[in-house]
């Protein structure tokens, strides 16, 4: 369990590193992602406490991430701000959600924030409707009629399922994919899944979601594949050969997150994903590293 703070001065002593010296961002080491899998991630604090316990989807082959919260009103509190900061207030919506439900799904750390979203936008439509493409395509066609602004969140391989059905949204719905389809669809990249919904939604934008069991806060990409932070999440890219070097703006490196919402786990975050960062601070992804496990919230559906 590393939630010792002994633990953690031993682990930072092998690395050479002296937490007095430390007077820069990149002088502080990234908890490489998969330790989740094998270690209990929270604080002395936390410790004390009955936690809720987000899980991974994972499978036999890749094992189960736990991230243990010790208050889901700060998860709460993350997640409604930084959706407000780029969408608004959710009262203004209708949600949609193309995921299973929290009574199918209850270790899903997406499938909580999809429920407060609904239960928040005080909708009478706003739900669930994973595999219920019936009702979901009768209630879009409501909501179109009453110009209802609209969010239509899903996973990839379900939003895919979706457009075959042949409709058309408005402008005032907004889809968002929040994540990959290893093991239910074709992989592609991001651009070929965005062209594929624009022409079959016939809509001009695709909104993406960034965000893992392992973090509290989430990033978004509102348009053309460059995800934006609120301003508590920050993103940094790590050399490829060298864990402990970063990268310059608009060179691919490995995603490390900063999360100061995760103060009963851990902030400083060396995911397996790969990206780029641009000058105006935002980050595009260019996929993961090669010998990394199958992730992704289309893992939900199984």
């Amino acid at each position: 369990m590393i939630n010792s703070s002994q633990t953690i001065y031993d682990n930072l002593t092998a690395l050479g590193i002296k937490i007095e010296n430390v007077n820069f961002l990149t002088q502080i080491p990234f908890l490489p992602i998969e330790f989740f899998k094998t270690q209990n991630i929270v604080t002395e604090f936390a410790a004390h406490h009955k936690p809720i316990t987000f899980t991974s989807s994972g499978t036999t082959q890749t094992g189960t991430s736990y991230h243990h919260v010790n208050d889901i009103t700060l998860y709460e509190k993350s997640f409604t701000k930084c959706f407000d900061l780029f969408f608004g207030n959710s009262t203004d919506y209708c949600v949609l959600a193309l995921l299973p439900s929290y009574l199918e799904r209850t270790g899903s750390s997406l499938v909580y924030m999809a429920q407060k979203l609904i239960d928040d936008s005080q909708h009478s439509k706003s739900g669930f409707y994973l595999d219920n493409y019936n009702d979901l395509i009768k209630t879009i066609e409501e909501l179109k009629q009453q110009k209802q602004k609209t969010i239509l969140l899903g996973v990839s391989y379900a939003l895919l399922d979706l457009a075959d059905k042949n409709i058309s949204l408005p402008n005032y719905f907004i889809v968002m994919e929040t994540g990959g389809m290893k093991g239910r669809r074709k992989e592609m990249l991001k651009e070929e899944l965005h062209a594929i919904l624009k022409k079959s939604f016939k809509t001009n934008t695709i909104t993406s979601e960034y965000g893992m069991t392992e973090l509290l806060s989430q990033a978004y990409s509102l348009q053309n594949g460059l995800f934006q932070n609120p301003p508590w999440l920050r993103i940094l890219t790590r050399d490829t050969n060298d864990p402990f070097s970063f990268t310059s703006s608009n060179k691919t490196g490995g995603i490390n997150v900063i999360d100061l919402a995760n103060i009963n786990s851990c902030s400083f975050i060396a995911t397996q994903d790969l990206g780029k960062i641009h000058p105006n601070n935002t980050f595009e992804l260019m996929g993961r590293f090669d010998n990394s496990d199958i992730r992704g919230c289309n893992l939900l559906i199984n």
